[in-house]
């Protein structure tokens, strides 16, 4: 009675982890055939969950690849939540999953073609693997099994291999130079002197301008001792922003200059109100 009270125990945590050890999923009764429309020989052939196919199955342009199999957990048929045959290419790694029409037994079955096969995949040029994948609910574990592989026999006159263009992906690209433009300069000295001299020649000829629409310089002094502060702030606004012309022409850039522009602009308007004030009052008296 001393041994068996010991050894009760020891049998219940074997029980115990016997009936909390994880379930998986497989399958059973799984075929391979090629239906053909062109080939006199039809292919039938089993393979397992650690039994794949041995030979490869080529699949014609016209031929269709046809997998059923039995869906179980354990040793119990039953549906699975999903169940795919995917087709991948093994150099690029990509892959098509196909998914499998089951049944409440867990009976399952899938066709494919060369229609079905995506581009990549139907240009390849080393053979496909195909594998079962069947997952579900739960806390059974999945199964990846590898079934065969599949070569695709391409006509003779398809060209699409050698016409495809594969797709601009983003990615790491080739670094790529640019050479800016020079920056704009300025006229040569010679140019630039030549028009300069061709504006201070037109200084007579404005002067005149002035005598025959009624300038009289003669008013001047008159001007400057009546609002001497507003003539003399408003011509020297006139030259300040002639002299940042210059500069900007001297090779400054335009929005260095545009905060001397504000200020000059203000004094000039202001003064400017000013002067033109007292020639106005000059003109409503008759002396101009």
């Amino acid at each position: 009675m001393r041994f068996l009270h010991s050894i009760t125990p020891a049998l219940a945590l074997l029980a115990a982890g016997a009936a909390h050890a994880a379930s998986s999923w497989g399958f059973d009764d799984a075929t391979v055939s090629l239906i053909s429309r062109t080939k006199d020989v039809q292919l039938k052939e089993q393979f397992g969950v650690a039994a794949p196919l041995e030979r490869a199955v080529t699949l014609g342009s016209k031929d269709t690849i046809k997998v059923v199999l039995t869906a179980k957990e354990d040793k119990t048929a039953k549906r699975p939540h999903q169940a795919f045959l995917v087709v991948k290419e093994p150099e690029s790694g990509l892959e098509a999953p196909f998914p499998l029409k089951l049944k409440e037994n867990g009976k399952g079955i899938v066709e494919i073609n060369q229609r079905d096969l995506p581009l990549q995949l139907y240009i390849a040029d080393t053979p496909l693997s195909a594998s079962i994948v069947i997952g579900s609910f739960g806390s059974a574990t999945p199964v990846d099994a590898p079934a065969f592989n599949i070569e695709v026999e391409r006509d003779v006159g398809d060209f699409t291999a050698k016409t495809y263009q594969p797709p601009l992906r983003y990615g790491k690209r080739p670094v790529q130079g640019y050479k800016f433009n020079d920056p704009l300069k300025s006229p040569q000295a010679a140019v630039s002197l030549f028009f300069t001299l061709a504006v201070l020649a037109t200084a007579p000829a404005l002067i005149y301008g002035w005598h025959i629409f009624g300038a009289n310089l003669d008013h001047a002094p008159k001007a400057f001792s009546t609002a001497p502060v507003a003539h003399a702030v408003f011509f020297g606004s006139i030259v300040a922003m002639e002299g940042v012309f210059l500069i900007y022409y001297a090779g400054w850039k335009l929005f260095t200059i545009l905060p001397m522009v504000a200020p000059v602009a203000i004094v000039a308007f202001v003064s400017g109100r000013k002067a033109l004030g007292e020639v106005q009052s000059r003109r409503i008296a008759g002396e101009r």
